[in-house]
């Protein structure tokens, strides 16, 4: 009887970690492509003259806002 138990406890164990590893797939793809985007647009504004003096750690943080989606239009250029 305990056996059983045991290997019902075990069934449940390993059907829950392959639920948990299937729902953690489109996280993974989600990062991945974001990690793409910080990239791309990190090599992007380096090489935007306007932005040589804000440093690599300005430029990365214009990154992050960039693929968070907060880009900030100025409103006198409407």
């Amino acid at each position: 009887m305990a056996e059983s138990l045991q290997k019902a406890f075990f069934g449940v164990m390993a059907l829950s970690l392959a639920a948990i590893a299937v729902e953690l797939v489109p996280v993974s793809r989600q990062s991945e492509a974001w990690n793409r985007c910080l990239d791309t647009t990190s090599r992007f504004l380096s090489t935007l003259h306007k932005l040589q003096d804000t440093g690599e750690v300005g430029r990365e943080a214009i990154a992050v806002n960039i693929c968070n989606g907060a880009v900030h239009y100025n409103k006198s250029n409407k």
